[in-house]
């Protein structure tokens, strides 16, 4: 396995960082290079994610990079800044994702406006799409590459955020079946997460018992939950075409 060139995007939220921070740590499956933590607005966390990763190995070059994912100039330029600094990607962990914030409760359908679509699917899904478009040649120079979104419970389920959310989620499983089989005989996989009220996150600050009533192991998910599973992701390479839930045993997937 090549030695890691990391590009994490929303590393500021509370899954980013926490992977971030996970990834960091020794593993006898991988050697990380370097990491490139995306953040749009919240420079102060990222801060914190480069103090702690900096205490667990000093030999990691860490780069943070301001860029707003709705842009596609902003998602080209925060590719060639991540390749300039650190080097070829061969870690993509697409995890900034937006709910536009939607009017109404649920983000009914009356309530979602073709703006709100629009930006969502833009943060969502074409920044993700852009991406794996400009990191897979260099993957493929290497012949090892690992593409990771984070989707949602929503795509499996509808959720309850608003059908915009839903459906830029659930696009990114069907590119992922799509890409996984294309690559993976070239060293490439790609896989998904698929989180549901996962707390201490920016969808989810904190959450009270009626959320926690509806998951079946009575609490609710940890930011390092998330990053467990895709370290694993990141470490075998004969995990590809995925889409794991991490939902407490929500839903039967």
């Amino acid at each position: 396995m090549e030695p890691l060139v990391i590009l994490i995007t929303g590393a500021s939220g509370g899954i980013g960082a926490a992977t971030a921070i996970r990834l960091a740590r020794p593993s006898t499956s991988y050697k990380v290079k370097a990491i490139a933590l995306h953040y749009n607005s919240n420079a102060s966390k990222i801060e914190s994610v480069e103090a702690e990763i900096k205490s667990i190995d000093p030999s990691i070059k860490i780069v943070s990079i301001q860029a707003d994912l709705s842009s596609s100039e902003d998602v080209a330029r925060l590719h060639s800044e991540t390749v300039k600094e650190c080097g070829v990607i061969n870690v993509l962990f697409a995890n900034a994702g937006t709910t536009s914030n939607a009017s109404g409760p649920t983000g009914q359908l009356e309530n979602v406006s073709l703006e709100t679509f629009e930006k969502t699917w833009r943060v969502n899904t074409l920044s993700s799409y852009h991406l794996t478009q400009i990191v897979v040649p260099g993957m493929l120079e290497q012949s090892f590459g690992r593409v990771i979104y984070n989707s949602s419970v929503a795509a499996l389920t509808g959720g309850v955020v608003g059908p915009h959310y839903a459906s830029s989620k659930s696009a990114l499983h069907g590119m992922l079946h799509f890409l996984s089989g294309r690559y993976a005989k070239e060293g490439l996989t790609f896989n998904a997460v698929a989180p549901a009220l996962i707390e201490d996150t920016t969808m989810l600050p904190k959450g009270g018992d009626e959320l926690k009533a509806k998951i079946p192991v009575g609490r609710l998910g940890k930011p390092e939950e998330i990053a467990s599973v895709v370290e694993v992701m990141v470490g075998n390479g004969y995990i590809s075409n995925k889409v794991w839930a991490i939902d407490g045993g929500w839903h039967p997937s």
